[in-house]
């Protein structure tokens, strides 16, 4: 009897691990585990890493901004007396070494003793419909009333000095909310820039902001009335289609000599640079000049020219 229940536990114990495997094949694999991917980056992330690589890595410069790390591009002076530096910010859609006015001037400023900084521009959210490295149309009624963001950048000082007394409604609430984080990220890069050119002792500092960059350009001023920013360059300036005031009101009352230089391709562009004029004639002590160039599609190195020797004759009349 013995001997039998051995061999019936014997053949137990051998049927075991035939049979946990059986059951182990019937129960479903367990899901493998989540992985988490790294946030994509912006466009203009992309774009200016895809700009890094391609410049010498001494004009590359990484700048800080409200927990951001962001690409300019500085180019210093040739000269061992330089006269100052020239903060470039570009229009919606361009980078820092936009090809038009944007990567020339920042190229060739530095020929007039002018070193030159251009920032790149946060993805804007107030303007993610537009088409990639499209700027805006000419707003209809020559760019006063256009309708871009509502510069009060919640950025301390900014936030408190410029906030809008009027209760929006429902549907305006998120194009607020949208158009303060533009202008809160925008204003926190041309700081940086600001400190970086104190960083490397620049005697002078003037802002130049092209298409849209204009706008921000001047919206900054207007804000923050910087005391180490002296001047403010135009060139094409444009407002944000959804902004609430646009450069006519903005340019004219800025307490430091503002040079306004656009291009009267079409009858918009040359009515909304009327107002603009009109309206500095409005404002006692007005430091605002303005300057119309003719555009010239066939020598585009011709217009270049044109616009960099307009633009070192204000910066260095002397020259």
């Amino acid at each position: 009897m013995r001997a039998f229940y051995c061999a019936r536990l014997l053949a137990l114990a051998a049927a075991l691990p035939i049979s946990f495997h059986a059951i182990a094949a019937d129960e479903p694999a367990a899901p493998p585990a989540a992985v988490e991917r790294a946030p994509l980056l912006e466009r203009s992330e992309q774009e200016a890493q895809a700009i890094a690589r391609q410049l010498p890595a001494q004009e590359v410069q990484t700048l800080q901004a409200s927990g951001d790390n962001f690409m300019a591009l500085w180019h210093p002076a040739n000269d061992a007396d330089p006269v100052g530096m020239v903060i470039i910010v570009p229009g919606a859609g361009e980078s820092a070494n936009w090809p038009d006015v944007v990567a020339p001037l920042r190229t060739r400023l530095p020929d007039a003793r002018w070193g030159t900084l251009s920032l790149t521009l946060p993805d804007l959210v107030s303007e993610a419909v537009q088409p990639r490295g499209i700027e805006p149309p000419a707003p209809a009624a020559a760019g006063s009333s256009a309708t871009p963001p509502d510069a009060n950048a919640p950025i301390e000082q900014a936030a408190a000095s410029g906030s809008d007394t009027t209760a929006p409604t429902e549907g305006e609430n998120s194009t607020d909310d949208q158009l303060k984080t533009d202008a809160a990220r925008i204003f926190a890069r041309i700081d940086a820039g600001i400190a970086f050119a104190q960083q490397v002792k620049a005697r002078n500092i003037v802002l130049l902001g092209h298409g849209t960059g204009a706008y921000w350009a001047a919206r900054y001023l207007s804000e923050r009335q910087p005391s180490r920013a002296q001047r403010l360059v135009m060139v094409a300036g444009r407002t944000p289609e959804s902004a609430p005031a646009g450069l006519d009101l903005l340019a004219p009352q800025l307490k430091v000599p503002v040079a306004d230089i656009y291009y009267a391709t079409n009858p918009n562009l040359r009515s909304a640079a009327a107002q603009r004029l009109q309206a500095s004639k409005r404002q006692a002590g007005s430091q605002y000049s303005q300057t119309e160039l003719n555009a010239l599609p066939g020598d585009r190195a011709a217009e270049q020219e044109q616009l960099y020797r307009r633009i070192r004759g204000w910066l260095s009349p002397q020259s």
